[in-house]
């Protein structure tokens, strides 16, 4: 998707590991929650409470599941992670630009 329309935006960024990965949370007329954001050249660590699903909106990246191998997402396409876990990211050369959505 490339666009959503009728949300609300907080305003203030979320910024994680020094700056390397910026998002704003949105919030759809439905009251999901999104955040959408851009990670820069890097390989960082997240933990999930929620499941989550990372869909790929420019660039691409590798992804790692908890107890499992590396992967590839290029634009277009998402991974999905599960509720209490972590997962890898690496980002090399363009920045990645992503929507998370929770659920």
């Amino acid at each position: 998707m490339s666009q959503f329309n009728n949300v609300s935006v907080v305003a203030k960024a979320n910024v994680y590991f020094d700056g390397k990965c910026v998002s704003h949370t949105i919030t759809l007329a439905d009251g999901t929650k999104k955040s959408v954001g851009v990670i820069l050249p890097a390989t960082l660590t997240f933990n999930t409470g929620a499941p989550e699903i990372m869909e790929t909106v420019a660039g691409s990246c590798r992804y790692r599941l908890k107890g499992e191998d590396w992967k590839t997402c290029p634009e277009g396409q998402s991974f999905s992670i599960p509720a209490n876990s972590s997962f890898d990211i690496e980002v090399t050369g363009e920045p990645y630009h992503y929507v998370c959505h929770f659920g």
